[in-house]
């Protein structure tokens, strides 16, 4: 029977007493946790409490009456958003990529006047170099431009030219062809070709329809180290490297001066298209340190032969 009383199955008129046993322990002290008896008459019933659950009904009802935040205004949030988006243009144009408006003819018809160009200002941060047939854009490296030949922009366009929304206010950069790097020797006769190193372009992929490669003639010109020597693809309509030999350079444009690649025509959209190198600046030879690279190389694969071959001879009169 003492079994019988414990399970409940000979006391049942005491089962309507067990839920208010269970609120008295759950209400027994100020903290809301069960005291030390009513914990153990319980057993698995007090697993029942919900979750999270702390006994104080008072203070969960006052959390409860709060109830979610309210998302904020999409007008307050404007100009958070505003004001990243503007930090984000200004990082791209400062290190990626920058547009350039075209104001001349000089490089019709690859680019004509009103083009936008987008520009790589990213690769020159990791070491890059201009390469020949590259469309580059470069600070004007002292008297080029003429003074007061452009409009002063207004307020709000160098602001967006600042931050990149616009093409480039900046009305002392010019563009133009890479023909020439450091260490080559370019040169232009009359009725001929421009020559590299020895070597004639064809120019014929680019030049603008009627252009006569080599007027005014010039060179031989020994390209300094660091420097480059550019031309226009509208040769009788850009004044370039030919026409500012007397000024300080000798008509090359340094590399420090140069913001970078002109890579694609971004606008108008009837206009869209890239800027490669053309291929008559792939042919063989052109670059002189790939003409001396087989001979390099042969020179540095035979010295350790010739070397140990040295050796040898030396071990075995040595032994003689």
């Amino acid at each position: 029977m003492a079994v019988g009383a414990r399970s409940g199955h000979d006391e049942p008129e005491k089962r309507p007493d067990r839920p208010a046993q269970q609120a008295a322990a759950m209400t027994d002290d100020s903290t809301g946790r069960p005291n030390g008896d009513a914990g153990s008459d319980q057993g698995p019933d007090q697993d029942a409490t919900p979750s999270g659950d702390t006994g104080d009904g008072g203070a969960d009802t006052g959390r409860g009456a709060k109830g979610p935040k309210k998302p904020r205004s999409f007008w307050k949030e404007l100009p958070l958003l505003i004001g990243i988006a503007l930090i984000l243009a200004l990082l791209i144009k400062t290190f990626l990529v920058q547009a350039f408006s075209i104001p001349s003819d000089s490089m019709m018809n690859t680019l004509q006047r009103g083009d936008r160009v987008l520009v790589d200002k990213l690769t020159p941060w990791f070491g890059s170099e201009p390469e020949r047939g590259e469309v580059v854009v470069f600070h004007d490296p002292g008297g080029w431009l003429e003074e007061g030949k452009t409009p002063e922009p207004n307020i709000v366009q160098k602001a967006l030219s600042f931050i990149g929304l616009m093409p480039s206010a900046e009305e002392k950069d010019l563009i133009k062809r890479v023909i020439a790097v450091g260490g080559d020797t370019v040169s232009c006769k009359e009725g001929g070709k421009v020559t590299v190193n020895g070597k004639e372009l064809d120019e014929t992929a680019y030049l603008y329809p009627g252009s006569v490669p080599c007027e005014p003639v010039f060179g031989p010109i020994k390209v300094p180290e660091g420097r480059i020597w550019v031309m226009g693809d509208n040769r009788q309509n850009s004044l370039d490297s030919r026409y500012h030999q007397e000024l300080a350079g000798g008509g090359t444009v340094s590399n420090d001066e140069v913001v970078g690649r002109a890579v694609v025509i971004a606008w108008p959209v009837t206009r869209w298209a890239t800027l490669p190198v053309p291929a008559t600046f792939d042919q063989p030879g052109l670059s002189q340190a790939l003409a001396v690279a087989p001979g390099a190389a042969g020179v540095a694969g035979a010295l350790p032969l010739v070397l140990w071959r040295r050796k040898k001879l030396a071990a075995r009169h040595t032994a003689e």
